[in-house]
């Protein structure tokens, strides 16, 4: 068993493993009070008066209590992320990065013009972590660009996955969370949805495209296609062979 385990954590690809390693030993790491949640949270004024960057980060590492919520956002996060790095981001490491990283800068940005508005900034000041939020939104880029696989909800109904997102927002809405969280994540994965692939197709401009400096730290790997082996070629028809 653990043979087996050890072998599927290290078949993963290189973003999807980093980041599942560091939500993983971040939140024990607070469980067990070695780490302080408040050191982590997402403080706007912290960050910008006391110079304290690190938040703009770590808020997307903690996930809160180790409950069944936990146990689903890791499931999430250790299939979707690895769908998405495996195959449409296959071979195009830094394009993935650069996917999160624009996530992680809508959801903030979100956070932070929202907690300036009047009626809203109560709501928008419950949001100290984006961790949820960001693994929804690749949830809903991977629903996106997979709509038409069939899904089956705890079993009790199948639908397509371009309904995944609206199943789980529903889901946690049932079971008492906040639909806020699942929302941020439903928008920052439509912006990115629609910049990358909509936009592109309709202009003919991609505003999206990685920049050079985060190419240099993720070069694009080789997609290596294999070649069946055996394969022989029909002989082209005689009375080919005949024209002059």
């Amino acid at each position: 068993m653990a043979q087996a385990v050890e072998e599927w954590y290290k078949q993963m690809p290189i973003i999807t493993r980093s980041y599942l390693t560091a939500a993983i030993v971040t939140t024990i790491g607070c469980s067990l009070d070695i780490i302080s949640p408040f050191n982590l949270y997402l403080n706007p004024r912290l960050v910008v008066k006391q110079y304290q960057f690190w938040r703009l980060i770590t808020n997307f590492l903690y996930f809160r209590k180790m409950d069944l919520d936990f146990m689903f956002h890791m499931f999430f996060l250790a299939r979707y992320c690895k769908l998405l790095e495996e195959n449409s981001f296959r071979g195009r490491t830094a394009d993935f990065f650069y996917m999160l990283l624009f996530g992680a800068s809508v959801l903030t940005g979100i956070v932070l013009v929202g907690g300036m508005i009047p009626y809203l900034s109560e709501s928008f000041a419950k949001i100290i972590f984006l961790s949820n939020s960001l693994t929804f939104m690749m949830v809903y880029v991977w629903s996106k660009q997979n709509p038409f696989i069939h899904m089956s909800f705890l079993g009790l109904f199948t639908f397509t996955a371009a309904y995944l997102p609206w199943v789980l927002l529903g889901f946690s809405v049932l079971v008492g969370a906040s639909a806020w969280v699942d929302l941020l994540g439903m928008i920052a994965g439509h912006a990115y949805y629609f910049l990358e692939d909509v936009y592109p197709q309709m202009t003919g401009r991609r505003p999206l495209k990685t920049p050079s400096f985060i190419k240099a730290l993720f070069p694009d790997e080789p997609v290596v296609v294999a070649r069946p082996t055996n394969v022989g070629f029909a002989p082209p028809p005689a009375e080919d062979l005949h024209q002059d």
